[in-house]
């Protein structure tokens, strides 16, 4: 007959006769110790032990206990049990004795994995606090089982991360799921059990009477004992007896539970994340907090520091509900119950597939290789940023370029807000942004906003391209550093230099010719490769203002600016955009209407902007500093504008 397990109503639960039998899993108990002497390559499992009563239940379900071995890795501390489950050959060690946490645990599979190099799956098998919710109905003595859930490979290390104010804490990092052979093995054995039920109890029974000196530690406790207090009722600290003797069972103190049906297991499988940490959790409050916010099922010290390095399953039998009310009165039998299951996940797995299953050892010797790749790969981005930045540095010292960006950033503070878009939806500027090989000229009397109005262009260049290769360049008669073709050349190609990676080669070169920097190159040299770096880039739009600003614009032997505009233009450069602006100049006007079309020549006329004048004038009138003594006196502001207006539309 087996044992149905029923609840009292405020937790105190007991056992009661039933006549339902169950199909299981284990066929068989614990069969006589044959001793063996394997060769270390000979075991493909790895079973982690935490405590000694983890070790005992582990041992107890070997179906054959192998001799302990006859040579581990120098560097390995670690105490082992060898046998078969099943049909695989498993090594069990356990954490040094007062070993706890993750890093010793890392430190047990390290050493592991040093002594039997063909473990190919892993399992962490003990006891863990358990995180009752309305939702998941965990009791003592049930068993949780580590699966991915909401992101998480199905362990969630809860002291690693980062809380930030009025949020929920945040872990830091990633931990591996279990392998797929495990996480199928886990969605079989599930369904047989869902289906047939299980014989944990009865195999654990069995075993108990197979070795009696375990039955008192190890045996299922008295289901009175299985008290879930109210989360805000503490167990006095200084109190060493038991819950029963200091809370007591005074109703208002428990947790109300329901009765289990009667077709439910005596002992419960959770499925779902298992939280890890350095610490033992004994605070009701905060495990009901990651119970609410992350899922979190049980509580336990070691998956933490396995996971990454020995993808394993982790198996946990419930043996106190992680507060203060923690007593051992129930680890022996939790320890069995989660060796039960472990094995019978083994006997469901095929041997081949286990077989078919790479090596842990080498896994984590090909993510080392992985790991020093993307470190030499970093390192080597580093050494070519570096020398980039050296080489760039030593380029802008030998170059010595203007910066426009100056111009750029003080013409936009000046402008009025919304001026300057009458030009953007003109017909001619969407051509010349869209059409390759397309130029165009603006130009305008002196103060009539043509400087303005390339930052307004430069502007919208870099808010409506994607990644525009965007050159530009101020002529300022205020500035000795701006009035030259070469600082313009200059300029360009600094800013190209700095822009596109694929322009570095030819300007690389020409400064290796020019004894890297130590003298200076020729203008004619310059203007060549400038042109060369343009010539891979798929679109380059210039912009180049006030050229009657600058100084050169004939030059000696027809070899100034005007004449350069002519040879980019005929130079068979199909990329470029080009837009410039100047005051109606004779020579400039000569020049350019032999290479701007008519329609792509834009004279900036009063009609024009007369709705961006009349934006500033209205600005400056009412709510400029020098005119505040009008601003009660709306009939004189408008005279003043009015008079303005007039001028401007004189000019």
């Amino acid at each position: 007959m087996s044992k149905k397990r029923v609840a009292g109503e405020y937790g105190v639960l007991a056992y009661s006769e039933s006549k339902k039998s169950k199909i299981g899993v284990s066929k068989s108990v614990l069969k006589e110790s044959s001793q063996q002497n394997l060769q270390n390559e000979s075991y493909t499992v790895g079973w982690i032990c935490a405590i000694t009563t983890e070790y005992v239940a582990a041992q107890a379900f070997l179906d054959e206990k192998h001799d302990r071995p006859e040579y581990v890795h120098s560097h390995d501390n670690n105490d082992y049990t060898l046998g078969r489950i099943g049909k695989h050959n498993v090594a069990i060690a356990v954490l040094p004795d007062g070993g706890y946490g993750i890093s010793s645990a890392a430190g047990v599979t390290r050493d592991m994995l040093h002594s039997f190099p063909n473990i190919r799956i892993g399992l962490m098998v003990g006891i863990g606090g358990g995180a009752p919710t309305p939702k998941h109905d965990i009791r003592l003595g049930d068993i949780v089982v580590s699966a991915p859930r909401d992101g998480n490979g199905g362990v969630f290390q809860y002291d690693f991360g980062k809380t930030i104010q009025d949020q929920s804490f945040q872990p830091t990092g990633f931990l591996n799921q279990p392998p797929m052979v495990l996480r199928t093995a886990v969605n079989g054995l599930k369904a047989q059990y869902e289906s047939d039920g299980h014989q944990l109890d009865e195999t654990i029974n069995c075993i108990l009477e197979e070795k009696p000196r375990l039955q008192k530690k190890y045996k299922r406790p008295s289901l009175e004992s299985d008290r879930l207090y109210q989360s805000t009722v503490k167990h006095p600290s200084n109190n060493e007896k038991i819950c029963a003797v200091v809370c007591g069972d005074d109703l208002s103190k428990l947790r109300r539970r329901d009765d289990r049906a009667e077709d439910e297991d005596n002992t419960a499988i959770h499925y779902g994340l298992i939280a890890s940490a350095n610490q033992l959790m004994k605070d009701a409050l905060l495990r009901d907090k990651l119970a609410e916010d992350n899922g979190v099922l049980c509580f336990e010290m070691e998956a933490a520091g396995l996971m990454n390095q020995f993808p394993c399953l982790v198996i946990r039998g419930i043996c106190d509900y992680s507060d203060t009310h923690k007593n051992k009165e129930w680890q022996g039998y939790a320890a069995m119950a989660a060796a039960a299951y472990a094995k019978d996940i083994l006997c469901r797995i095929p041997p081949n597939k286990i077989e078919a299953e790479k090596k842990i050892s080498d896994l984590l010797l090909s993510e080392d290789v992985n790991e020093i790749r993307c470190d030499v790969k970093d390192a080597r981005s580093t050494v070519q940023d570096m020398s980039f930045k050296q080489r760039r540095g030593n380029i802008e010292r030998w170059l010595s370029p203007s910066d426009p960006s100056t111009n750029y950033n003080k013409a936009l503070q000046q402008r009025q807000e919304g001026t300057g878009l009458w030009f953007l939806q003109t017909h001619a500027y969407v051509q010349w942004k869209t059409q390759r090989s397309s130029t165009v000229w603006l130009y305008g009397i002196p103060g009539c906003g043509k400087t303005i109005l390339s930052s307004t262009i430069i502007e919208d260049l870099e808010k409506t391209l994607p990644l525009p290769t965007l050159l530009y360049f101020y002529f300022d008669f205020s500035d000795v550093d701006k009035q030259t073709l070469d600082s313009m050349i200059r300029s360009l190609i600094s800013q190209l230099y700095c822009r596109c990676e694929n322009t570095w080669k030819q300007l690389d070169s020409l400064f290796a010719s020019c004894e890297d920097g130590r003298r200076q190159p020729r203008r004619e040299s310059l203007c060549q490769v400038l042109l060369q770096m343009i010539e891979p880039l798929e679109d380059v739009y210039v912009v180049l203002d006030a050229l009657d600003e600058c100084c050169t614009r004939a030059g000696s032997h027809n070899k100034g600016l005007l004449s350069w505009i002519r040879d980019l233009l005929g130079s068979g450069q199909r990329n470029v955009h080009l837009l410039v602006t100047s005051r109606p100049e004779q020579d400039i006007q000569s020049k350019l209407s032999d290479l701007v079309h008519k329609e792509n020549t834009i004279p900036i006329q009063s009609d024009l902007i007369s709705g961006d004048i009349h934006a500033y004038i209205c600005t400056r009138v009412r709510q400029g500093d020098g005119l505040r003594r009008w601003r009660e006196q709306p009939e004189v502001q408008d005279e003043i504008e009015a008079a303005l207006m007039r001028k401007a539309n004189e000019m």
